[in-house]
């Protein structure tokens, strides 16, 4: 089709009043208009039109011109318009019921791509396919053109897009707030073996998802001092001066529901300087102080989480969190106050999620807009604050939580300081009363910690602010209790609560894997589309052979596609029909990439002993990035990468061992790795994993889990049965013990001649013969302190492998399993965790799926 042709699309179709005739020497009143929406056309052709319209009008191109990227966003745009129509319509409903909303606050939305997930939440797959065949263009091509947002890092991040997805399928009023990041954490490419970090240039070419809203743009102040009087009715006024100010610069992104009409938003913030440009340094030649202010405003959003290793990059930090939640809270308020004016009722109409601690400074702001600017008394304005805001917690390890020095808080935000001493008065008031004498308990609550510097605690922030403070898994909620908030629960005991994570499977089963749903549809019909429950109906066929084949198949067809992609990327070629084993997350020791390393060295080692014994062929495939200023885990990277480095060139291991780091991890490429994977290696220190997402999308994918007692690994082997899932290592209580009698790995190194073999290999520099020394650092951590216990688990980590080995030649029990653990998924869908969101500290309405 000529992209030239005449654009045939309706336009919304107003209807006008009667105009009132304009009275002499003044100009005659507006119209009177309503609108009514004529929605796009959903057909191929109309698809069709749209995208040929918005070639030639939107992007001036020809069909001499037109480039792969241009007709990504033809295509990008043509869906947006569909949208928007639904976008507004839900917005306005919102608005016209007064609904109570729910906020979702986060410092990560790791939303991937998105024209892939829209067109198939807009039922319009089928259409836009079509559409773009009769162009002779390919959809998968014109996907692969979109970059991924770069508005997060890891499972946080994307536990936060899942929870958006949810929420605007079941129909909740929601809204999520975060950052514009303009360059997300970094694109991370591996250079002889070492991570390399470079600018993720996501918005290089715009963003066609993305609007701008000027018009509700948000002053943020910073610095200055306060100023403390008495009003002539008594009252204590307190005002913040001397500030220095960014402006907050709103970027609407909307979310669509699938298949139902539903478009909610994320609203992302960018600083920007309020002030341009210093026409006056210009002038006298100082060039680059002309655009100080400006450039120094913005490094605000510039990068996620900015390195805290100088005094300027912790400022730079706290100066990000508040931000974003001052911001945020001023826009949520704005919304209150355009149909309500009874702040007592403000929980009625809204609730603040708080995901995670960075976030927490919600709370202090919300309470100084309280007192300070709509002036409530302090009573009344601390029950409205605790009754609007929730707070999730994501880690069990005391040193994860977030502190800030004091005289830095206090530097920053000296209002806040003060408002934060005042909570704790009262709280410690409170505690004291409860528990007189008990100093240690005051000590251990306090939202100070004391020292040199004293430190604002976070975490103890959000809890006491919040009415409800919940886990992610069952394990994690356990151990919140009886471990790192046990002070809170004994004073709190109703605020805690569990909400075992979940992950969307419109991305991560409907979009990421189009062959296994299709299979899956024909089987049981569509259903479970949206209840994810429906998946059950699977174990019928668990002694079905015939089915057993096309699910064979479809793993084939996902594996070779997977190699393709490896072969492209890095030259190496794989075995399909090996074992896929799978790491990929974030690169940290708890997670243990190290343990799944010294088995791949095992298995080396034993091929190399015995090159002719039969064996299962495995493709070992590792995912990551590692934090930039976090020393070990960037040589755990090296290590992996130098491991492989020894295994893929030796002809020994031709098509039976092959080692592959594919870097730069995101959610496109992990759409790529689940659904090839066989196994999935979930192996964190049994009582470190707060929860873990990886293994519900493997899960849901057909892969089999290797696991630790650890997270949601607990509840996946009650989901599926344990006899069909791979379970091994310390449980946390056993992990616990060993700490306090005093753990010694190099014991259990002694005990192990694999283990022992491994160390004396990395000693010796096998791995790494022209950087002699390098893994030393590495050697020396494991052998003498081992905080994760990698040493005492390695032994029974291999054992369970080696029975995996066994279970992987029986192909049809493998498969079984393999149904079964897919039929078991339903619980681990964010449907079912918002809904308890929704019922249990939210309370707002929904649509029950199916």
């Amino acid at each position: 089709m000529d992209i030239r042709e005449k654009q045939t699309e309706k336009e919304p179709v107003r209807t006008e009043a009667a105009e009132e005739p304009g009275k002499p020497g003044k100009e005659p009143k507006p119209k009177k208009e309503s609108w009514k929406m004529v929605y796009k056309d959903m057909s191929k052709a109309g698809v069709l039109q749209s995208f040929c319209s918005n070639l030639h009008y939107n992007l001036a191109k020809d069909r001499y011109t037109q480039t792969s990227r241009d007709d990504y966003m033809a295509l990008a745009i043509a869906v947006r318009d569909r949208i928007v129509e639904r976008w507004i319509s839900t917005q306005q409903g919102y608005h016209k019921r007064n609904d109570k909303r729910v906020y979702y606050l986060s410092l990560e939305f790791l939303i991937g791509r998105l024209l892939g997930t829209n067109i198939m939440n807009l039922g319009l797959w089928k259409e836009t396919n079509s559409a773009l065949e009769e162009l002779g263009l390919d959809i998968w091509k014109i996907r692969d053109e979109e970059l991924d947002a770069g508005l997060g890092n890891g499972g946080l991040g994307r536990l936060a897009a899942c929870f958006l997805d949810s929420m605007a399928t079941l129909g909740i009023p929601a809204h999520g707030y975060g950052i514009r990041y303009d360059y997300g954490i970094f694109q991370q490419k591996i250079v002889n073996g070492y991570q390399v970090e470079a600018p993720d240039k996501w918005l290089k070419f715009g963003n066609p998802w993305e609007f701008e809203r000027p018009e509700y743009a948000v002053p943020i102040r910073f610095y200055g001092e306060t100023h403390m009087y008495y009003d002539r009715q008594g009252k204590l006024c307190v005002e913040w001066l001397n500030t220095k100010a960014v402006v907050a610069m709103p970027y609407d992104i909307p979310v669509v529901g699938y298949k139902n009409n539903v478009v909610n938003t994320l609203r992302l913030w960018s600083a920007r300087g309020s002030e341009e440009f210093d026409l006056e340094y210009f002038n006298h030649g100082d060039y680059e102080n002309a655009i100080y202010d400006k450039m120094f405003s913005e490094n605000i959003s510039r990068v996620l989480y900015p390195s805290d290793a100088s005094f300027q990059g912790r400022e730079l930090r706290l100066k990000q969190e508040y931000f974003f939640t001052a911001a945020s809270i001023a826009d949520i308020i704005r919304r209150f106050k355009a149909e309500n004016s009874d702040f007592r009722k403000f929980p009625d109409k809204a609730a603040i999620q708080l995901n995670d601690t960075h976030q927490a400074l919600a709370i202090v702001e919300f309470m100084r807009i309280l007192i300070d600017e709509e002036e409530l008394d302090w009573d009344t304005a601390w029950n409205v604050t605790v009754r609007t805001f929730a707070y999730t917690n994501h880690t069990v390890m005391p040193e994860a939580l977030e502190t800030w020095p004091v005289p830095l808080f206090e530097k920053l935000l000296p209002r806040h300081i003060q408002i934060v001493y005042e909570i704790n008065s009262r709280f410690l008031r409170e505690v004291a009363n409860r528990y007189p004498g008990d100093g240690g308990r005051l000590s251990r609550m306090s939202l100070i910690e004391e020292g040199s510097p004293k430190k604002v605690r976070m975490a103890n922030l959000a809890v006491v602010g919040s009415h409800s403070v919940n886990g992610v898994s069952e394990l994690h909620t356990g151990l919140l209790k009886k471990d790192l908030f046990r002070d809170f629960y004994e004073f709190y005991p109703d605020k805690f609560n569990n909400k075992t994570n979940g992950v969307t499977p419109r991305r991560w089963l409907m979009k990421a894997n189009r062959p296994l749903t299709e299979l899956i549809t024909k089987a049981i019909g569509n259903k479970w589309n949206n209840n994810l429950s429906e998946l059950e109906k699977l174990a019928r066929f668990k002694d079905d052979r015939s089915f057993f084949k096309k699910w064979r198949s479809v793993k084939r067809d996902n594996k070779l596609a997977l190699a393709d992609f490896i072969f492209q990327n890095t030259g190496l070629k794989v075995n399909p029909d090996s074992l896929f084993d799978v790491q990929v997350k974030r690169i940290h020791e708890y997670k243990r990439q190290v343990l799944f390393a010294f088995y791949v060295i095992s298995q080396y080692l034993k091929l190399k002993e015995n090159p002719s014994a039969d064996r299962v062929p495995r493709t070992f495939i590792f995912s990551g990035k590692a934090a930039p200023g976090y020393f070990m885990a960037k040589l755990i990277i090296k290590f992996i990468t130098s491991i492989a480095g020894v295994i893929n060139y030796d002809p020994a291991a031709r098509d039976k061992l092959k080692v592959v780091f594919l870097e730069n991890y995101r959610v496109s490429l992990a759409e790529k790795i689940f659904p090839a994977s066989d196994l999935s290696e979930q192996i964190s220190t049994a009582g470190t994993e707060a929860s873990g997402t990886g293994c519900m999308k493997f899960l849901m994918n057909g892969a089999l889990t290797v696991g630790t007692y650890d997270g949601a690994n607990i509840e996946i082997a009650e989901q599926v049965g344990y006899e069909n899932i791979f379970m091994f290592g310390l449980k946390t209580e056993e992990v616990a013990g060993l700490k306090r009698q005093g753990y010694d790995p190099g014991l259990y190194i002694r005990r192990s001649p694999m283990l022992t073999e491994i160390f004396h290999l990395i000693r010796s520099n096998f791995f790494s013969p022209m950087e002699a020394g390098i893994f030393k650092p590495l050697v020396d951590s494991l052998t003498y302190s081992d905080y994760f216990f990698v040493c005492a688990d390695f032994d029974a980590y291999c054992r369970i492998q080696d029975v995996i080995s066994g279970n992987f030649l029986d192909q049809d029990d493998w498969t079984r399993k393999a149904v079964l653990n897919v039929a078991k998924a339903g619980k681990f869908s964010s449907d079912r965790v918002v809904m308890q969101y929704a019922d249990d500290i939210w309370k707002t309405p929904y649509r029950k799926p199916g």
